[in-house]
Protein backbone atom coordinates (compact mmCIF):
# COMPACT_ATOMS: atom_id res chain seq x y z
CA UNK A 1 0.00 0.00 0.00
CA UNK A 2 1.39 3.39 -0.91
CA UNK A 3 1.41 6.59 1.09
CA UNK A 4 -1.04 9.47 0.87
CA UNK A 5 -1.28 13.13 1.67
CA UNK A 6 -4.27 14.03 3.81
CA UNK A 7 -5.39 17.65 3.42
CA UNK A 8 -7.59 19.01 6.21
CA UNK A 9 -8.73 22.16 7.99
CA UNK A 10 -7.55 22.50 11.59
CA UNK A 11 -9.53 23.93 14.52
CA UNK A 12 -8.11 27.41 13.80
CA UNK A 13 -9.50 27.24 10.26
CA UNK A 14 -6.10 26.80 8.59
CA UNK A 15 -5.37 24.20 5.93
CA UNK A 16 -2.73 21.57 6.70
CA UNK A 17 -1.44 18.36 5.20
CA UNK A 18 0.08 15.23 6.64
CA UNK A 19 1.89 12.52 4.76
CA UNK A 20 0.98 9.04 5.88
CA UNK A 21 2.92 5.88 5.14
CA UNK A 22 1.21 2.83 3.67
CA UNK A 23 0.66 1.50 7.21
CA UNK A 24 -1.25 4.67 8.18
CA UNK A 25 1.52 6.16 10.31
CA UNK A 26 2.04 9.93 10.10
CA UNK A 27 5.52 10.61 8.74
CA UNK A 28 5.40 14.33 7.89
CA UNK A 29 3.15 17.24 8.84
CA UNK A 30 2.83 20.79 7.54
CA UNK A 31 2.42 24.23 9.00
CA UNK A 32 -0.94 25.95 8.73
CA UNK A 33 -1.87 27.65 5.46
CA UNK A 34 -4.48 30.41 5.10
CA UNK A 35 -6.01 28.83 2.00
CA UNK A 36 -6.26 25.46 0.30
CA UNK A 37 -4.18 26.60 -2.70
CA UNK A 38 -1.21 27.38 -0.45
CA UNK A 39 -1.55 23.99 1.21
CA UNK A 40 -1.61 22.25 -2.17
CA UNK A 41 1.54 24.15 -3.17
CA UNK A 42 3.13 22.76 -0.01
CA UNK A 43 2.15 19.22 -1.02
CA UNK A 44 3.68 19.73 -4.47
CA UNK A 45 6.85 21.12 -2.88
CA UNK A 46 7.16 18.02 -0.68
CA UNK A 47 6.71 15.76 -3.73
CA UNK A 48 9.37 17.71 -5.61
CA UNK A 49 11.94 17.90 -2.78
CA UNK A 50 11.42 14.54 -1.03
CA UNK A 51 14.01 12.59 -3.03
CA UNK A 52 16.85 15.06 -2.33
CA UNK A 53 18.71 14.02 0.83
CA UNK A 54 20.27 17.49 1.15
CA UNK A 55 16.78 18.92 1.80
CA UNK A 56 16.47 17.07 5.14
CA UNK A 57 17.49 18.85 8.31
CA UNK A 58 18.19 16.20 10.95
CA UNK A 59 17.76 17.44 14.53
CA UNK A 60 17.82 16.31 18.13
CA UNK A 61 15.12 17.71 20.41
CA UNK A 62 15.75 19.23 23.83
CA UNK A 63 14.35 16.05 25.38
CA UNK A 64 16.90 13.86 23.56
CA UNK A 65 14.61 12.56 20.83
CA UNK A 66 15.20 12.84 17.10
CA UNK A 67 13.23 14.55 14.32
CA UNK A 68 13.67 16.10 10.91
CA UNK A 69 12.44 18.95 8.76
CA UNK A 70 12.08 18.81 5.00
CA UNK A 71 13.10 22.11 3.43
CA UNK A 72 12.44 23.64 0.03
CA UNK A 73 15.18 25.08 -2.18
CA UNK A 74 14.68 28.47 -0.47
CA UNK A 75 15.44 26.80 2.89
CA UNK A 76 11.86 27.21 4.12
CA UNK A 77 10.52 24.29 6.17
CA UNK A 78 7.74 22.54 4.24
CA UNK A 79 7.24 19.56 6.53
CA UNK A 80 8.15 18.40 10.03
CA UNK A 81 8.36 14.85 11.33
CA UNK A 82 7.18 13.39 14.59
CA UNK A 83 9.71 12.74 17.35
CA UNK A 84 11.61 9.46 17.20
CA UNK A 85 13.33 7.56 20.00
CA UNK A 86 16.53 6.94 18.03
CA UNK A 87 18.55 8.34 15.15
CA UNK A 88 17.99 5.08 13.26
CA UNK A 89 14.20 5.43 13.56
CA UNK A 90 14.41 9.03 12.39
CA UNK A 91 16.50 8.00 9.39
CA UNK A 92 13.90 5.33 8.55
CA UNK A 93 11.29 8.09 8.68
CA UNK A 94 13.29 10.11 6.15
CA UNK A 95 13.54 7.08 3.87
CA UNK A 96 9.80 6.60 4.20
CA UNK A 97 9.16 10.19 3.06
CA UNK A 98 11.55 9.67 0.13
CA UNK A 99 9.72 6.48 -0.85
CA UNK A 100 6.14 7.61 -0.34
CA UNK A 101 5.89 11.33 -1.10
CA UNK A 102 6.67 11.51 -4.84
CA UNK A 103 3.79 9.20 -5.86
CA UNK A 104 1.41 9.76 -2.94
CA UNK A 105 -2.18 10.60 -3.77
CA UNK A 106 -3.93 13.55 -2.13
CA UNK A 107 -7.17 13.04 -0.22
CA UNK A 108 -9.37 15.53 1.62
CA UNK A 109 -10.26 14.51 5.16
CA UNK A 110 -12.25 15.95 8.06
CA UNK A 111 -10.14 16.43 11.14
Amino acid sequence: MSGKFEVYKDKAGEFRFRLKAGNGQNILGSEGYKDRAGCMNGVESVKKNAADDARYERKETASGKFMFNLKAANHQVIGTSQSYESEASRDKGIESVKNHAPEAKVVEVED
